[in-house]
């Protein structure tokens, strides 16, 4: 089966502990834990209330997961990139698409901050082809010279997460 140029869910079930099963159009299923993002991210912390995160839905035609009750979703590519990096086999793996979530850069743009050619981040960014140790390298790194500069950082302030209401 092909790759998806963009993840978009088929199906997503709601798990004990803050956790969800994700089903994806192309057919992967994976699992993602979202127990430390609820506590770290002030727009979701809503979720932590008794029953909140239980009411988890489609939304947007599979393009985000959505709380209606709370009026809080989440980007299906988002969740997608995460459950990868907590289910990667190798740390290198799971450095790589850690990165990816949390710099927001497009294919281009990360492959020239890494050094690398587009299709080879967009092959390491499926977790089917394992991550060299020099790419997960390179990720430290220029996190690391994202830090020491204050024109260009790594990711937002506030994380990866931004929450917007519906007027």
């Amino acid at each position: 089966m092909l790759p998806m140029k963009r993840p978009r869910l088929l199906a997503v079930q709601a798990l004990p502990d803050y956790r969800l099963s994700l089903t994806f159009i192309d057919g992967q299923q994976l699992n993602i834990d979202l127990s430390r993002d609820l506590r770290a991210y002030p727009g979701l912390k809503p979720l932590l209330e008794a029953g909140a995160f239980e009411g988890a839905t489609l939304g947007d035609d599979g393009w985000c997961v959505e709380w209606p009750d709370h009026d809080i979703q989440i980007g299906a590519d988002t969740l997608y990139l995460d459950a990868l990096a907590q289910n990667a086999v190798d740390e290198n793996t799971r450095v790589f698409i850690d990165w990816r979530a949390r710099t927001g850069l497009p294919l281009n743009q990360a492959a020239e901050a890494l050094g690398v050619s587009t299709r080879s981040i967009t092959r390491y960014s499926s977790g089917r082809e394992p991550v060299p140790r020099s790419l997960a390298l390179a990720c430290l790194g220029w996190d690391f010279l994202q830090q020491q500069s204050s024109s260009a950082r790594a990711a937002e302030e506030t994380g990866r997460y931004t929450v917007t209401r519906k007027p």
